[in-house]
């Protein structure tokens, strides 16, 4: 009798299989990444040059894995609200972001918690050194110029801008201080809403200098109200070609600068991260990303995620000291 039944069965069950496979019906497999639209969040507003860069990458790469890639801005908190929401998504690759510079200066100001190892990195696509600028009517034609008359004017005397109080900009002049052997606030940080007014306000007499990237000051050089003497920087930027480096003007190995790359909550899975990581480097060697930053003078450099690591923890502890020696640290 048993036997009857388990064959009666066997035979019912191969026929139900056979009518599903008839009908076309497969096992559920699982759908390889993305399945589904993954959001991309970038920490600052609509329409500046981070969201610009996060929007040409989303583009690329949803032309490349067949998905939407859907930026949305999550601004506030000096860039910790958007951060935040990087860090604290679900790791399942659904929502990545793109970090900033910031992320290695604001838990050292005590802002918030967060800091590069809150992350699964993902690639470093962007980074813009700070230039050293000076008005177009100033004495100073080269760095070397401007650094001497620093060195000889009194504590305070000279005033710089570029950005807020404890800003990158306001860092990187700190930094080349003390490269050159100099106190801190050896030059006067005179705080501004950013780039654009500060070199307003340079044209106009009103700073020596300014550190704020080049392509932040084109439009005042290309105006013929300014010049960019140095970048603090290795290598010179392609669209700035006769502006030197520190080291070649100075002998001063110092560099900086503001920079953009694309990561995800920590805990990414680690085939899910090798395809993004992937797919980036194909966005970052595609002609379409090459020329969207070149026509905006920003600076392009590859660093995979092991790379986009290091040079966030070095970065880091570089803005740590830089923060410390200016007293505004609070760690």
């Amino acid at each position: 009798m048993s036997r009857k039944i388990t064959r009666r069965a066997f035979a019912a069950s191969s026929a139900a299989a056979a009518a599903v496979a008839g009908f076309g019906f497969k096992p559920a497999l699982a759908q390889a990444y993305p399945a589904r639209p993954v959001t991309v969040i970038v920490p600052w507003g609509a329409g500046g040059g981070t969201d610009a860069t996060a929007r040409i990458v989303a583009a690329l790469l949803e032309k490349d894995l067949g998905q939407p890639f859907n930026v949305v801005n999550r601004t506030g908190g000096s860039g910790v609200v958007g951060h935040s929401a990087i860090a604290t998504a679900a790791p399942d690759g659904y929502t990545i972001g793109m970090l900033t510079v910031e992320i290695s200066m604001m838990h050292w100001q005590g802002l918030t918690e967060l800091a590069p190892k809150s992350y699964t990195p993902l690639a470093l696509m962007n980074e813009d050194p700070p230039g050293i600028q000076v008005s177009s009517t100033s004495p100073y034609k080269t760095v070397k110029e401007l650094a001497d008359a620093i060195k000889a004017a009194p504590a305070g005397k000279m005033k710089a801008s570029g950005t807020g109080q404890g800003g990158i900009w306001h860092l990187a002049l700190v930094g080349w201080m003390q490269a050159m052997g100099l106190a801190p606030n050896h030059v006067a940080w005179v705080p501004s809403n950013g780039a654009a007014p500060a070199m307003q306000d340079l044209a106009a007499g009103g700073l020596d200098l300014t550190t704020c990237s080049v392509p932040e000051a084109r439009a005042i050089i290309e105006a013929g109200k300014a010049r960019s003497l140095a970048l603090m920087s290795h290598t010179r930027n392609p669209a700035f070609p006769d502006v030197p480096t520190l080291k070649e003007a100075m002998g001063i190995d110092y560099s900086t600068g503001a920079w953009r790359g694309i990561a995800g909550p920590k805990g990414l899975p680690a085939d899910v991260s090798a395809k993004l990581t992937s797919a980036l480097k194909k966005v970052y060697d595609s002609k379409e990303f090459k020329e969207f930053m070149s026509n905006r003078g920003f600076g392009t450099v590859w660093g995979d995620a092991n790379e986009f690591a290091t040079f966030m923890d070095k970065g880091d502890a570089q803005m740590g000291v830089a923060m410390k020696a200016a007293g505004l640290s609070k760690a």
